[in-house]
């Protein structure tokens, strides 16, 4: 698929194994992007099953992920499924946490700091005791998951913004786009 989009990917084309997005910037643009990736594929002598394909979608689920025009969300089943969990009481229900919670890895700003509390509780012949600690990672991950940032792309003619934090045990980023008078996340590490 790299080869096939080289340069589209990224820009028109968003690509994972053999699912397929075409993307424009400008309603008027959609047509004459879609010719380009339907050349491509010929170039290649490869086929579209039409029963998987959906046209003139303006919001959708790709990748797990909720992508509308105001930019990327996390799907809000996946969100009620954290929302749902108890406190942990083993380490079997802690890695069934830590697992839903690193799909929202690109959402969530210091995820690895935040989870620090639980790491303690991962180690070989440690008894597994919840202490204030983890509660307190516990509350603030799911207090923040009321409210998860919407991401967004970035425009060529708007400055981004790069906030970095060191804590004691983790660092984090945040590239931001200043938009009127607020800040949007466009992507956390």
């Amino acid at each position: 698929m790299r080869r096939i989009f080289d340069d589209m990917l990224h820009k028109n084309v968003e690509c994972y194994v053999d699912d397929l997005v075409v993307k424009s910037k400008k309603r008027e643009n959609h047509f004459h992007d879609l010719r380009k990736v339907f050349e491509c594929l010929k170039g290649y002598q490869l086929k579209m099953n039409p029963s998987k394909c959906a046209f003139r979608v303006t919001s959708g689920k790709f990748f797990r992920f909720i992508v509308r025009q105001r930019g990327i969300e996390i799907e809000q089943a996946k969100i009620d499924a954290i929302l749902r969990i108890s406190e942990p009481r083993n380490i079997h229900e802690l890695k069934s946490l830590q697992g839903k919670l690193a799909y929202l890895w690109r959402f969530f700003s210091n995820l690895v700091g935040c989870c620090q509390p639980f790491s303690r509780l991962m180690k070989k012949d440690v008894p597994f005791q919840w202490d204030e600690a983890c509660d307190k990672a516990f509350k603030s991950i799911t207090s923040y998951l009321m409210k998860p940032p919407v991401l967004v792309a970035p425009v060529p003619s708007r400055p981004l913004i790069l906030c970095i934090a060191a804590h004691e045990r983790s660092e984090e980023s945040c590239l931001l786009r200043k938009m009127m008078k607020e800040m949007r996340v466009l992507y956390t590490i």
